[in-house]
């Protein structure tokens, strides 16, 4: 084995190894985001939380959790509506912003206004822009700049950290 390919194939190994952590942790608690100046109206203690949510949920809406992709019954769910915070029931995205981005969560191009706060994210080892509910701070998921018009957004959501409420005829 010569020095290129050694080089090479370690490369390989470490991405190897880094992708399959990744994966690893997807589903899995990150840790509690910091304390930031950031109060919200809604406010419970963790065993509180823990009472009220799922497993699931208290994972993505607690402790910035990711559920896996492809496995949110609300992907499918095309009925004109509204999707609301699966913590405190505040409607953060209406129904008629919902896109299908192929990524395996719910998409939305724009939230319902004032619905959403935003906040740096550096987990990962990347930048991304974290999105969750005014309201009670839970963690819905990120946003990126890759979205159709007329915003060019993507709200990447996880399905689990919401409840839709369909619209009433």
């Amino acid at each position: 084995m010569n020095r290129r390919n050694f080089l090479l194939n370690g490369a390989a190994g470490i991405a190897f190894v880094a992708g399959g952590v990744s994966l690893l942790r997807m589903g899995r608690p990150e840790p509690a985001r910091a304390a930031t100046a950031e109060t919200f109206e809604v406010t419970k203690t963790d065993a509180e939380w823990k009472a009220q949510l799922t497993p699931a949920q208290y994972d993505v809406l607690r402790h910035e959790g990711t559920e896996y992709p492809g496995s949110s019954p609300l992907l499918e769910e095309h009925r004109k509506g509204v999707f609301a915070c699966a913590g405190c029931d505040l409607p953060v995205y209406s129904s008629d912003k919902k896109f299908e981005s192929g990524t395996g969560w719910p998409s939305f191009w724009q939230e319902i206004p004032k619905a959403v706060g935003e906040r740096k994210d550096t987990t990962l080892g990347m930048v991304r822009t974290e999105v969750h509910c005014r309201r009670c701070g839970g963690h819905l998921g990120h946003v990126f700049n890759d979205g159709p018009p007329p915003t060019g957004l993507r709200h990447c959501i996880n399905g689990v950290a919401l409840t839709f409420k369909p619209a009433t005829a």
